[in-house]
């Protein structure tokens, strides 16, 4: 941290294999930062105030600063529960049920995730925090934001409000299926470098993005097309990855109101170039926002909501 720059809170990023925090000042930029391996399992083992402490200490902050955090540390499995706060619910809403750590010298709060009741029931926990980042400064907002990741989430925001979501398993059931299934003789150790600008990455989409496309009928064609026409394993990656996001893109793009053109695409680096191919050959304009820009935006909008740091 530069001499002179006097942090207003600390914002961290506490998922299950790693841990992101930020000192940033009133206005939300950030004076520095530090990553590290402390998910919840090693977070656990060694004290979750423990750890935060030593990172805290690492980065010079003061004993009395504030600190807001998201993601998998408020889950029951983390530091303590921060109970889901179930949707429609605007920001104001989401940051009143966010959780006080007890029994420690600094205020600590924990953002809740968003729960969805009914027919089709839905959990979401840390992407709620890129969402406050998105609709920060926009009370009015209104459009779909698509969240890509291990569990992909497609979001409903209505007048500043998350009012309905979906989660589509796209991300895991890649891992899966190029890493454990008989798929993995095909994909071998390509399964993460996947170009979007391989064409068997097109013809994975377009595929999946033809109506009536059944993707449990189709995987299998990745192994034959290896053994019968010479598939290669980066080819055979290329369509699988083309196929399950061209799936998520084709079954969302179905679900969504007819007024609906652009979508607000929160995702960085390939994963972006990879969702932003599929969701304009699924018809959608697409208006890309940084993931990681997001949370810190969103941890930021949190800070500014508990302790009216503006």
């Amino acid at each position: 941290m530069s001499q002179g720059q006097e942090p207003a809170f600390a914002g961290a990023d506490w998922g299950t294999s790693r841990f992101r925090l930020w000192l940033m000042d009133r206005a939300g930029n950030v004076l520095a930062e530090k990553r590290a391996d402390d998910g919840l399992d090693a977070s656990r083992a060694k004290g979750f105030s423990q750890v935060l402490e030593g990172h805290l200490a690492s980065l010079g902050a003061p004993g009395d600063l504030p600190v807001v955090i998201c993601g998998m540390a408020g889950s029951r499995q983390g530091w303590v529960e921060a109970p889901y706060v179930h949707v429609p619910a605007n920001p104001a809403t989401i940051l009143a049920a966010a959780a006080r750590i007890p029994d420690v010298s600094r205020d600590i709060r924990i953002v809740p995730g968003l729960a969805q009741q009914g027919e089709r029931p839905n959990v979401m926990r840390g992407e709620e925090t890129q969402l406050l980042g998105l609709v920060h400064g926009k009370p009015g907002f209104s459009g779909l934001v698509a969240m890509p990741g291990t569990h992909s989430k497609w979001v409903y925001v209505e007048d500043g409000r998350v009012s309905r979501f979906s989660t589509y398993l796209t991300g895991e059931l890649y891992a899966l299926l190029a890493g454990q299934s008989i798929l993995r003789h095909s994909i071998g150790a390509v399964a993460e470098g996947v170009d979007v600008d391989h064409p068997e990455f097109t013809a994975g989409l377009t595929t999946a993005l033809v109506p009536g496309f059944s993707l449990l009928g189709s995987l299998f064609e990745i192994r034959a097309g290896m053994l019968l026409n010479g598939l290669t394993q980066d080819a055979a990656a290329a369509r699988l990855s083309g196929m399950v996001i061209g799936s998520e893109a084709s079954d969302a793009r179905s679900k969504a109101p007819a007024d609906i053109k652009t979508v607000q695409l929160v995702a960085s680096g390939r994963m972006e170039r990879l969702y932003r191919k599929a969701l304009q050959a699924a018809g959608f304009d697409c208006e890309t926002v940084d993931a990681d820009d997001a949370v810190r935006k969103g941890l930021h909008a949190a800070a500014t909501g508990l302790w009216f740091l503006l």
